[in-house]
């Protein structure tokens, strides 16, 4: 491609020509299009299932931080079972772990569990003694 732009003057010495016509531009274009590859979602399969089920419907307990300001965080427990008493686990936790916490209802992610503080490897070592969670699903 790059050698149709190229011609040589007397000394023998390759010079780019500046002055190129249409046709070749085109070509070099066309060329360009062919060799890009194509684009990949790596969100395709997430999207493509039901996102309308809801929260508790799949098996993955989600336990993440939040950062405030300064050094405040703020550590947010979703996915728990629905037949599970949030209030009662919050309890738990809160004496567990000497923090504040409260239970919050989000439209999308139904009942969260937020606790003050950086509590993740707290929360997850609780919730798989306590409950029949293992590992793999925090």
């Amino acid at each position: 491609m790059l050698c149709s732009f190229l011609s040589e003057t007397n000394s023998g010495n390759p010079v780019i020509c500046l002055g190129t016509n249409q046709t070749q531009q085109a070509s070099f274009m066309s060329d360009l299009d062919v060799q890009l590859p194509s684009a990949f979602d790596p969100f395709a399969e997430a999207n493509a299932e039901d996102s309308s089920a809801g929260a508790g419907s799949k098996d993955y307990v989600h336990v993440r931080t939040q950062q405030r300001n300064g050094r405040k965080s703020l550590t947010t427990v979703q996915g728990l079972k629905k037949e599970y008493s949030y209030n009662k686990i919050l309890k738990d936790l809160k004496k567990e772990f000497c923090c504040n916490g409260t239970v919050v209802q989000d439209p999308e992610l139904g009942q969260v569990i937020q606790l003050q503080g950086d509590q993740r490897k707290n929360v997850a070592t609780f919730l798989v003694q306590v409950s029949s969670l293992t590992g793999a699903c925090l």
